[in-house]
């Protein structure tokens, strides 16, 4: 398919009903044993161990049906969903949904894994803790920092956590009521001005120069001894890096801030440049996205945050620490200035043992591929999508990028009429769909490509043509792009005015029984 020519995709479509539709009381998919009279006579009555206020007062309404008829169900729900296991999934932007390895699966539903208790004993858990513990040295290396911790359950938390950590640290130096500030730059990720936010910092956000690079004169206006710390992302979500950023954290520095580094997306970094030598006091990285884990919407995510060894007696609670006497690992507690528990436990274990799989299997020399293919897929995309009518990307004209792009079709909309909505609907009838951009929208019409180093030239050459194909069908035929989608589980939803009314809105079953009880019963 090195032509770049469209398969005739159609997504299966099952007018699939909930499963509690297709209940039928009495219908079951397991019959449980029956407690032998010996068992029952041992046992006593269990349920008035039980505290009277935490019993049901009736069974809880669940499905009934037959084993065979849910896997039916859920396998038909999953024909209907587009996703990297089944189709060239691109354009998901910087959830970053590249391929994540079969064998890593096995590891982590291994009972090993899938079967720890997060309460153990630590020492009937030496074998993960040894995973988190080299893992952790594995990350040191990546970044030239000197302590990670995998408590982080995501990029925006370990966001949290830093500015946790950098509250900690001027309330250490009795600064903190003075230093109130913290600075950003327009394109990093928006979690980088809304996690401080939460703590109480005021967010400068600087914009780009004429060159589409962080403006380093707005820096030095905007620095000050308000100033707490810097949170930035490098390569921005432009794709573009910025080539000055030592001389950022330097001017930051010299009023006395941090530097925070947002490295959610390190696919076109890894194993070339470091946080260290880039003059970070803290970084993360994100192990559900550059060190394959699957994204999982809202988890299992794992932002694994690591900060020099000035800082490392500010990390949260515990750590994981390895006794030379006793050849040991052990959950480290004494953390001088800890800012405490930020999430349960020490960390999302499947996570974590998928990424320490990933780069072992890789090597130093395999994470330095991963991202010099990571860097010419996105540049293969980016130089054949401006080719196509009505598409641009920009800032820094004539530039490369690293890992993605965010393109514009404001020439198309002008042009036709067709808004990157409809051509985001349009997209999943060729079996694909694209990431639009972070709100507000800063680059009119958007879209973000983020090809990683999973993705071969063909599959490139497929997406490139689909986006040709929809600008072409643009131009011609607009109506079949704002009609869209065709080929798809469901068409396009004339009425909206359901997102404003929170009266119509049922989230859950129960919810919907509720708020539909006078019109709708179950079986």
């Amino acid at each position: 398919m090195g032509d770049g020519k469209i398969r005739n995709f159609h997504q299966a479509r099952w007018e699939e009903p909930i499963i509690y539709e297709l209940s039928h009381p009495g219908e079951r998919g397991i019959l449980v044993p029956q407690a032998e009279a010996e068992v029952k006579s041992a046992a006593g009555n269990v349920l008035e161990t039980i505290p009277a206020a935490m019993r049901r007062s009736k069974p809880p309404n669940l499905p009934e049906m037959a084993q065979e008829r849910v896997l039916q169900h859920y396998l038909r729900l999953s024909q209907e969903t587009l996703g990297r296991d089944l189709n060239v999934d691109v354009g998901q932007g910087t959830c970053t949904m590249k391929y994540n390895p079969a064998v890593n699966e096995r590891f982590v539903t291994s009972t090993k894994i899938a079967d720890l208790h997060p309460l153990q004993d630590e020492s009937t858990v030496q074998g993960v803790l040894e995973i988190v513990y080299r893992l952790d040295l594995f990350m040191r290396e990546l970044s030239g920092l000197d302590r990670f911790s995998f408590q982080p359950g995501g990029g925006s938390h370990a966001i949290y956590t830093m500015a946790s950590m950098v509250q900690a640290y001027f309330e250490l130096r009795g600064e903190a009521n003075k230093r109130d500030e913290i600075i950003t730059t327009l394109f990093s990720h928006p979690s980088d001005a809304a996690a401080p936010r939460v703590k109480g910092y005021k967010a400068i956000i600087l914009y780009p120069d004429r060159n589409g690079f962080p403006d380093v004169e707005a820096l030095k206006a905007a620095v000050s001894d308000r100033t707490a710390a810097l949170f930035i992302t490098n390569p921005e979500d432009t794709g573009i890096f910025n080539p000055r950023i030592k001389a950022f954290t330097d001017i930051v520095h010299g009023v006395g801030g941090l530097c925070c580094y947002d490295q959610a997306n390190a696919n076109g970094i890894l194993g070339i440049t470091r946080a260290k030598e880039q003059g970070f006091d803290m970084t993360f990285f994100n192990l559900h996205k550059t060190f394959a884990s699957p994204h999982g919407s809202g988890g299992p995510a794992s932002g694994a945050l690591g900060v020099t060894e000035e800082l490392s007696k500010f990390l949260p609670v515990p750590l994981v620490g390895y006794d030379d006497r006793s050849s040991r690992y052990y959950l480290d507690y004494d953390v001088p200035h800890t800012i405490g528990k930020i999430k349960d436990f020490y960390g999302v274990i499947p996570a974590i043992v998928r990424a320490y799989a990933w780069i072992r299997s890789l090597g130093p020399e395999g994470l330095r591929e991963v991202a010099r293919v990571a860097v010419l897929n996105n540049n293969y995309l980016f130089r054949n999508a401006l080719k196509i009518r009505g598409l641009s990307a920009p800032f820094a004209e004539g530039k490369h990028r690293l890992e993605q792009v965010r393109y514009s079709w404001e020439r198309l909309t002008q042009d036709t009429g067709v808004s990157t909505t409809d051509v985001q609907r349009r997209i999943a009838d060729f079996g694909t769909h694209y990431w639009l951009c972070h709100e507000p929208w800063v680059v009119p019409e958007p879209f973000t490509l983020e090809p990683t180093e999973s993705y071969s030239k063909e599959e490139l050459d497929e997406y490139i043509a689909a986006l040709k194909q929809i600008s072409s069908e643009a131009y011609e035929s607009p109506d079949i792009v704002k009609r869209a989608p065709h080929n798809s589980t469901i068409g396009k939803m004339e009425d909206h005015s359901y997102f404003e009314a929170p009266e119509k809105w049922a989230l859950t079953w129960r919810g919907y029984h509720k708020k539909y009880k006078g019109y709708f019963e179950p079986r």
